[in-house]
């Protein structure tokens, strides 16, 4: 009887093992009227349990750098295996993981100096809504999050200053803060070359105020210091370590509590997956009752 239920287990151990794999779907799409573009990409991950159980899950809006897309993760990032990994050791709670394309028609995550591109109007107004109402997401505050690398964390030091209403925790990875100064930020357009033909200087300017991670830190009202837990991690030998350094050093003055981690490693997908576990860990402390 032992025998016919040790080679029973060793049968169903293949079927076992599947069953506690998320999915991933990479090529999805939805229609923006603000980006007046029908074809609105993003993938997401899908926890081990998303298809057996009828709950609703926490979510984390995992935004990629530039050059990537809305595969970045994905392929790159090997989000279902570490997200996989995380949640069968308990060490993250189950999660849907959304990642948005921002590299179509104008690269980034934000409107830009005219008001022409409304990257972060649709993020916001189209596509959270339609994510959190076509998926079992649990709409509120504490089971959200955002999380991303480089221009991806630029966009989740934005999105979450801009919004502490909206998120429990927010995990920019050696992120791109924005120009050290205005002066920086014009020199940045003329180099690139559209932008300052269209944008006045006033429309620079205000775009800069409201897009700087460090002009956005320093400038936190006094009752949205604590609305967010921050995780922020840079690799030593990142190009982006000065930026991150200086946030981290305006939220000491600011008395922002937050997490500050410089590890060894550069601007690397080698870097950025291994900083993930720790990401899907912290924002789980959020989305768990204690």
């Amino acid at each position: 009887m032992q025998k016919a239920l040790l080679a029973l287990t060793f049968m169903l151990l293949p079927t076992l093992l599947f069953a506690q794999t998320g999915r991933v779907f990479d090529n999805l799409s939805m229609k923006s009227k603000i980006l007046k573009d029908n074809n609105r990409k993003y993938a997401i991950y899908l926890p081990p349990d998303y298809d057996t159980s009828k709950r609703s899950y926490p979510v984390l809006y995992l935004l990629h750098g530039a050059g990537d897309d809305q595969t970045g993760w994905v392929q790159f990032g090997e989000v279902l295996r570490i997200a996989d990994k995380a949640i069968n050791e308990g060490k993250a709670t189950p999660m849907v993981i959304v990642m948005p394309d921002a590299n179509t028609g104008q690269r980034g995550y934000f409107n830009d100096e005219t008001g022409e591109w409304r990257y972060e109007d649709f993020f916001f107004e189209e596509f959270m809504p339609y994510i959190e109402k076509e998926y079992r997401i649990k709409g509120e505050k504490r089971y959200r999050a955002v999380a991303g690398l480089s221009m991806g964390g630029g966009g989740t030091f934005t999105y979450a200053l801009h919004h502490p209403e909206l998120f429990s925790s927010a995990c920019p990875l050696s992120a791109s803060v924005g120009a050290l100064s205005l002066a920086e930020a014009k020199a940045y357009l003329e180099r690139i070359g559209n932008k300052p033909v269209m944008a006045t200087d006033a429309q620079v300017e205000a775009h800069y105020k409201r897009h700087n991670a460090l002009e956005l830190i320093r400038n936190l009202p006094e009752d949205q210091k604590k609305a967010v837990r921050w995780y922020i991690d840079c690799g030593d030998d990142d190009f982006l370590y000065e930026g991150n350094s200086l946030a981290h050093i305006a939220m000491r003055k600011q008395e922002i509590p937050h997490e500050f981690r410089v590890r060894d490693g550069g601007h690397n997908w080698t870097y950025w997956r291994t900083a993930l576990p720790t990401v899907l860990e912290f924002v789980s402390d959020a989305f768990h009752q204690h």
